[in-house]
């Protein structure tokens, strides 16, 4: 199956499953999505993700996150930003900030996929992938 945009392909199952109160979610494998769910674990939106190797293709397995029950969701919103059709770029002055800082927007850097909490202090802009709060 041949994607357009596999960065809010990864976006939609997240939110999909989130939606749906599912525990796990699969998503098919590639360097910026293991990337971009780094940085949704290490913001603590996500309690962990494996690679696995299911057949032919290797999958990301994300644990998603909750509150005391399943009603309390951690991720309430994801967005994508830069599309295929419309590449969104900022500079390091630019960086926007989600919710007033409550959210975390993820930036596609020369120095790798970053926060812009960690773009802002290493002083790079780039692309604005997607926005999470």
């Amino acid at each position: 199956m041949h994607l357009n945009d596999p960065i809010a392909d990864m976006l939609t199952r997240i939110r999909n499953a989130n939606t749906a109160k599912h525990d796990t979610v699969d998503i098919p494998v590639s360097k910026m999505k293991v990337a971009i769910a780094n940085i949704l674990l290490d913001e603590g939106y996500i309690t962990k993700y494996d690679i696995l190797s299911e057949g032919v293709y290797d999958v990301i397995h994300i644990t998603l996150k909750y509150g005391k029950d399943k009603n309390e969701k951690v991720i309430s919103g994801l967005k994508r930003i830069s599309k295929p059709g419309l590449r969104v770029y900022a500079s390091c002055e630019d960086l926007p900030r989600v919710l007033g800082g409550l959210g975390t927007a993820i930036i596609s850097t020369n120095q790798g996929v970053l926060t812009d909490k960690a773009a802002r202090n290493a002083g790079v802009g780039g692309e604005i992938l997607a926005y999470i709060w």
